[in-house]
Parts: structure tokens; sequence; C-alpha cells
């Protein structure tokens, strides 16, 4: 059987999902497909690294500091989120946290991650074999959430965040060939998204990027009914949704540390539900 994963993201949030990759490390669970979103996509990188607790640190040490996200980083730079710190600087080989890039290429798992393209809106699936190493444009560009990043360039387009374009893509790992699949939410299951802080944001870049803006303005209903979808084929033994009861306060963008450790080891808790799901049978 293919079994699959996919980590939806949610900025800050993120750190429940990399507890729940961690449950995996420790227990060896492998995953044959992964699909990353956002901080999500950094999650799963080191998750095929095997690099166990490295996005703890990213998101309760480093993201603490201003130079990953502050104020001060918006109005010098335009960017709240220092993309070029988070997957250069703390990142690259040379790095204070260096992604052990051998192992997650030589790691048979099949893994991709979704961006959006900022001038058609369209979704965009980098695989991790178009990653250099050293490079890590492709995560920035998943991760690049409008007005709060400017969108991130590959090759010559550039990218935004890629949860405006799908931000649950559940069928889309079944069209692959996926045969179950670990679904990890950042938010309560049974929360239905709001447009939040989405319209504000849309209305940053709507000149610019329009059809983008667009994508923002209705990311709410496409996260609610893809959950939905999720659901169904949870029923049939096919999904296994892991979210947590609640955030602990945490916020994209923002989490005292005391409140990111206790997202996390929820994680970790509920990491241990998938051992059983994988060895189930849905037949």
């Amino acid at each position: 059987m293919k079994i699959g994963v996919i980590d939806v993201g949610g900025g800050y949030r993120g750190i429940y999902a990399a507890g729940v990759l961690d449950c995996c490390m420790k227990n060896n669970v492998k995953f044959d497909f992964g699909i990353g979103i956002s901080a999500g996509a950094a999650n799963l990188i080191s998750y095929a690294a095997g690099q166990q607790k490295r996005n703890f640190k990213f998101y309760s040490e480093y993201g603490l500091r201003k130079e990953y996200a502050s104020l001060s980083n918006f109005i010098k730079k335009k960017n709240f989120l220092d993309l070029d710190y988070i997957y250069s600087t703390l990142s690259n080989s040379d790095g204070e946290n260096p992604l052990d890039y051998e192992a997650a290429m030589a790691n048979p798992m099949e893994l991709h991650f979704l961006a959006t393209h900022a001038l058609t809106g369209d979704v965009k699936y980098f695989s991790k074999e178009e990653i250099p190493k050293d490079d890590y444009s492709i995560l920035k560009a998943s991760c690049a959430i409008p007005f709060v990043c400017q969108p991130q360039a590959v090759g010559g387009d550039v990218y935004f965040d890629g949860a405006l374009a799908d931000p649950v893509p559940i069928e889309k790992a079944f069209e692959m060939g996926c045969d179950k699949v670990v679904l990890i939410l950042t938010r309560p299951e049974n929360e239905i998204r709001q447009v939040g802080h989405d319209d504000f944001l849309a209305d940053r870049i709507i000149r610019k990027y329009p059809r983008a803006a667009g994508q923002l303005l209705t990311k709410a209903d496409r996260y609610n009914e893809e959950v939905a979808i999720a659901k169904e084929y949870a029923k049939q033994g096919k999904v296994l949704i892991i979210a947590p009861d609640d955030t602990c306060e945490v916020t994209t963008i923002k989490g005292k540390k005391e409140n990111l450790v206790r997202l996390y080891e929820k994680g970790l808790r509920d990491g241990e539900k998938i051992t059983d799901f994988i060895n189930s049978s849905v037949f």
C-alpha cells in the first residue's frame, strides 16, 4: 500500500505537526508519499531528512528572534517573516541548524511542496528533487504569506503560500496513487475556518496580484470543503485526521514559548494514533 501524509501548515501552529512528525520518527513510521504546504513543507523536509526535533527549535527558539519575525523586518525588508533568514542563514550547510540535504534526497519518500503562482493564482507542485542544495527557494515560496512576506522567486516566476490555491489537497493525494493518507491539520478538526484576516491581506496585494488575492479571499471556503471531503474518506478508513483539540493561543505569526511547547506536546501525543491506522485494513 502507498501511505501518504499531508501537512497543511499554519505558520507557528505548525509546531503541532512538527510534534506529530517527531512522534513518527520516534516510532519509525515511514510514509511513501507526502505533500507539504507552507510551514508543512519545512516540517516534511526535516522529516524526510530524519532530523528529529529540528523543527521544534525553529518554532520555539529561532521563531522568537527578531531576525526571524518582527516589525523591524517588515519595515526594512517588507517581510515580517524573514524567509531568507529561516531557509538560508539558518538552514544552509554552513548555517546554525543545517538541513541534512543528502539524507532528505536519499529518502525514497515521494515528496511534493505546494506554492501559488502570484500572477495566475494557479497551484504549483514542486518535487523535492527540484530543490538544489543550499537553495531552498521552493520552501520559501510555499511559506510566503501574502503581504506578510513578499512573493518568492523560483526560476522565472514568483509565488505565494501554497495554501491559497489548495489548502487541503486530500483528493490530489489519492489521484497521485495513495491508498491511505494521514492528514495533519493545525486547527481543531471541527473548527469552521473563517475569512479572518484574509480579506485584509487580499486588499493589500489585489492591485499587483489580483488573481492571488482572489484565491486568498476564497481560501477559507476551500479549506472547509476539503476538510469535509477528508472526513468522508475518514469514515471509509482511508484517511486519519490528526488535529489539535485547541491551538494553545498560538496563531499563524506568533506564539509564546510556553504555548508553543504545549502545542508541540499535543502533536507528540496525537501522533501515537498513526501506527494503528497504517496497520489497519481498509478492505
